[in-house]
């Protein structure tokens, strides 16, 4: 549920009341919906019933009473609590929420999240020149394949199937993991890059930007258990670091999944593994609760979406053959 659908439901309430005798006002044409501020709990909160009291003849918190009940019932509306003068504090219900379904998804399926079977049946014959690249790139592709039900095999000989552009220099002197990344991340149309680049630690580095973020979800899962809370999927208001663009990313691992088994084009994972952690990393602070905060619904919901990355980054490292490390 959007702030909007939300705004729209507490106003649907108002309307209740005024038709059933319990408020005398006009219901107004909008209601603001925000997240909650100090001394406030659940998702998002609303000042509807301030708004009204003085039109209505009673006091903020007896209009708060008024609506509360009307909005539990609400359908996408777990629990609502009244704070303060009277403002409406309101949880929203997991499966409200498109982005609870998707994260429910990743945390069922683990690092199977994405398989499918677009392949399935297939043998996919990799014939590949006597170089460094083109036997890394055939390995992913293999991995790959078989997360769609193929299977790969490669050999060498002709006619050559699999010929990325070679590598101007032995990428050993990298290690094991920046070599697969050099090696991975370009097309295989271009000519890879074998410099330190890609073992500096800032964001310039984009293998650096996906490990850091897988990283960060990992370390505030542990701060979250600190806190004594835990992951619960549900839906994520639109906040400071929106969470939109990671959902939509997330959302889009399957097809690009497919993609690159299809096309035999691991470079696609590997391009779409930063756009995850692009949009992972202005949204991991948003998920602890700060200063005299109490973790709450939006904070559970938070934590499962940072799981679920976490996942999702993992994975896919796992199929270029790199490591995702719990620190960093």
């Amino acid at each position: 549920m959007t702030p909007v659908e939300l705004s729209r439901t507490v106003l649907c309430a108002v309307r209740c009341a005024v038709d059933e005798g319990e408020l005398s006002v006009r219901v107004p044409e909008r209601a603001v919906v925000t997240v909650p501020g100090p001394g406030g709990c659940g998702d998002y909160a609303t000042n509807i019933a301030l708004q009204l009291a003085r039109p209505a003849g009673q006091s903020p918190l007896r209009v708060a009473e008024i609506l509360a009940p009307r909005l539990v019932a609400a359908a996408g509306v777990a629990d609502v609590v009244v704070t303060g003068p009277g403002f409406l504090n309101i949880s929203l219900s997991p499966a409200a929420s498109p982005t609870a379904t998707l994260v429910a998804e990743i945390r069922a399926l683990g690092s199977g999240y994405g398989h499918g079977d677009a392949l399935a049946g297939q043998v996919v014959a990799l014939r590949v020149p006597y170089d460094v690249r083109a036997e890394v790139v055939a390995d992913a592709v293999v991995r790959i394949v078989a997360t769609q039900g193929g299977r790969g095999e490669v050999g060498h000989g002709e006619p050559v199937s699999l010929r990325p552009v070679p590598a101007p220099e032995d990428p050993a002197p990298l290690g094991p993991d920046a070599a697969q990344w050099a090696l991975l991340h370009p097309a295989a149309h271009d000519r890879p890059r074998i410099t330190a680049d890609h073992l500096v630690q800032r964001e310039s580095n984009p293998l650096f930007r996906v490990r850091y973020a897988h990283a960060r979800t990992r370390a505030v899962g542990r701060g979250a258990g600190r806190l004594g809370f835990g992951a619960e999927p549900g839906d994520v208001p639109a906040a400071p670091g929106a969470s939109g663009a990671l959902v939509t990313a997330l959302a889009d691992y399957p097809r690009i999944l497919t993609a690159a088994a299809t096309h035999r084009a691991p470079d696609r994972l590997a391009r779409h593994l930063v756009t995850v952690a692009d949009a992972a990393l202005p949204f991991l602070p948003t998920v602890l609760p700060r200063g005299d905060e109490k973790p709450s619904v939006a904070h559970r919901a938070r934590l499962a979406l940072a799981e679920a990355t976490g996942t999702v980054l993992a994975g896919g490292l796992s199929l270029l053959g790199i490591d995702a490390p719990d620190h960093l």
